[in-house]
């Protein structure tokens, strides 16, 4: 998948019924900290987490889980698919719940063995440890 340029923000929300049209919250920071402005026009791409199918029932379990927070903690290993390239260029992978990790030095395709450095609400930032498939940066 292709990330545009023009891509402002990226965080994971819900859809919600609002009587007989579908709402998705727009966390504030993501107006005050970020580019996004009250009363302007976005466009809206919506990515599948891939878990579940809308068909499926999410049980009490899950629901919880969702609730707690990021998925992973810093100073996590993980090894994960390089699945895109953002903006500036960095590695994008995506864990549980399509929660988003950045990992520099990496390129589309590249499966590593991170360790989780920082992570924040809607993402984490990655460190290679080693590339577990040859790539081009062995």
């Amino acid at each position: 998948m292709e990330i545009p340029e023009e891509l402002l923000c990226l965080f994971s929300a819900e859809i919600e019924s609002d009587n007989e049209t579908y709402r998705i919250e727009i966390p504030t920071r993501e107006v005050t900290d970020g580019d996004l402005r009250p009363g302007e026009v976005y466009r809206v791409g919506l990515l599948a987490s891939g878990s579940t199918s809308p068909s499926q029932e999410t049980s009490k379990e899950e629901s919880e889980r969702r609730d707690q927070g990021p998925p992973i903690a810093e100073g996590d290993r993980r090894t994960v698919d390089i699945e895109d390239i953002g903006k500036q260029g960095d590695g994008i992978a995506r864990v549980e719940r399509g929660y988003v990790i950045i990992v520099p030095e990496t390129e589309i395709g590249d499966r590593v063995t991170i360790e989780v450095k920082n992570v924040q609400e809607t993402l984490a930032f990655g460190e290679v440890i080693e590339h577990v498939e040859p790539t081009l940066h062995e």
